[in-house]
């Protein structure tokens, strides 16, 4: 018996996810398991083939990633772009994923894009740096490296330039970090950008 001892255990299963790629949101089955990725068979709607898979990864070959089922969301790069009996049969390895033991992934009503990138916010008459910890299509959390004193329901401004985002945003809660800072909860309440480019939502 040949046994490929290099190559990760794989599981088979029929799990459905999704993906995005191509600036959408696309559905997925997936074939099989491991630690390292999984093979995924794209949803056909036939005006797809995988010329054009090719051409959605021109830009990048990294693609957000959402396994319901398994609550695992993240990031995975396309190694492999196969087609199989007429189905487009996609590689993906795992890039930057997180497994949620408390649930928490089932809970949230969309995904949220683990980032990190500068943007500022109005707090108490001052404009503010702040580092994102993730994005979603609802709002944003942040990290400052100062402590302020804000409260929850505050509503104020923000830019984030890095998704080209700017209006009005609410403090749903507040945190201190452990070296003295705050982290923030935003959810977005009016901004003249109504579609935000590159953030899947993955709802549930």
């Amino acid at each position: 018996m040949n046994v490929d001892l290099n190559r990760p255990y794989r599981k088979n299963l029929m799990s459905r996810g999704l993906i995005y790629m191509g600036g959408e949101e696309q559905e997925i089955t997936i074939k099989d398991l491991s630690l390292t990725g999984v093979l995924a068979e794209l949803k056909c709607d036939h005006s797809r083939d995988a010329k054009e898979i090719f051409n959605m990864l021109s830009a990048s070959t990294t693609i957000d990633l959402y396994l319901p089922e398994i609550r695992l969301a993240g990031e995975a790069e396309v190694v492999r772009v196969d087609m199989h009996e007429g189905q487009i049969l996609l590689a993906l390895e795992f890039r930057n994923v997180a497994y949620d033991v408390d649930n928490q992934l089932y809970k949230r009503k969309v995904h949220r894009k683990n980032m990190t990138a500068p943007g500022k916010i109005l707090l108490n008459g001052e404009y503010r740096e702040f580092t994102t910890v993730n994005v979603s299509v609802d709002g944003l959390m942040v990290n400052l490296a100062e402590a302020i004193d804000v409260k929850a329901g505050e509503v104020t401004v923000f830019e984030f330039d890095q998704l080209g985002l700017d209006g009005e945003i609410k403090v749903i809660w507040v945190e201190r970090t452990a070296d003295a800072g705050t982290l923030l909860g935003l959810q977005y309440v009016h901004m003249e950008k109504t579609a935000i480019k590159g953030i899947p939502r993955f709802a549930r």
